[in-house]
């Protein structure tokens, strides 16, 4: 049997779901978007249903029986086992404590930013806080109807950490467009030079090591 990883959270969210009671995999899909879940974890039935087997496979959720409603076909309805609650315990516990090195996609981008003409990247930049700026009122439209609906503060976190995420993007995407356009950026002229027929890399060479932990 493969070795089990915890890197998809959406297996997570289903043992959370479990543990506050016995669902059908649609259920828990209704579940998680009534709570607006979707917003942190990537959802769909597709995905969701290779989880739920991968996980009754490992033995942290197990069938309990089945179903009807209406018309629909009959669903099989899974409870949490003891060794799931554990490992979601222990999960959980992990993810909230224990800082791990992400890779961001904007990360990624940032860091062959030199590969893209100056202007274009400035100009992808301004999107980008566009659509950071959209993104921002959108979310705090969604905190709002939340506070106004009576929702505790500690069911909306996630969009609260995600807002602050937002926020220090919009500052650093911020500044950095403004940098570019003013031409203060630290290297913007090696950068314009990189982008001409004129450019040797032979003549250009920049290494250093990262410190040892």
């Amino acid at each position: 049997m493969p070795r089990w990883s915890r890197s998809n959270p959406l297996a997570l969210a289903v043992l959370v779901c479990l543990y506050e009671k016995p669902m059908h995999p649609y259920e828990v899909a209704q579940t998680l978007r009534s709570r607006a879940k979707e917003q942190s974890v990537r959802l769909n039935y597709g995905s969701l249903y290779a989880v739920v087997e991968s996980l009754e496979k490992k033995g942290f959720i197990k069938s309990t029986g089945t179903v009807r409603e209406g018309k629909r076909p009959q669903r099989t309805v899974y409870d949490i086992t003891e060794e799931g609650s554990l490992e979601m315990t222990d999960w959980l516990t992990e993810l909230v404590g224990t800082p791990n090195k992400e890779y961001p996609a904007f990360m990624a981008g940032l860091s062959f930013l030199p590969a893209l003409d100056p202007d274009d990247a400035l100009a992808a930049l301004r999107r980008r806080a566009e659509g950071l700026t959209v993104q921002l009122v959108s979310l705090r439209g969604i905190e709002e109807a939340a506070r106004q609906a009576g929702l505790p503060r500690i069911f909306g976190l996630e969009a609260e950490y995600e807002e602050s995420r937002m926020v220090a993007e919009l500052r650093f995407v911020t500044g950095l467009v403004e940098e570019m356009a003013n031409g203060t950026l630290e290297g913007l002229e090696l950068w314009r030079l990189f982008q001409t027929e004129d450019f040797n890399p032979e003549e250009v060479h920049f290494s250093f090591e990262l410190p040892k932990e």
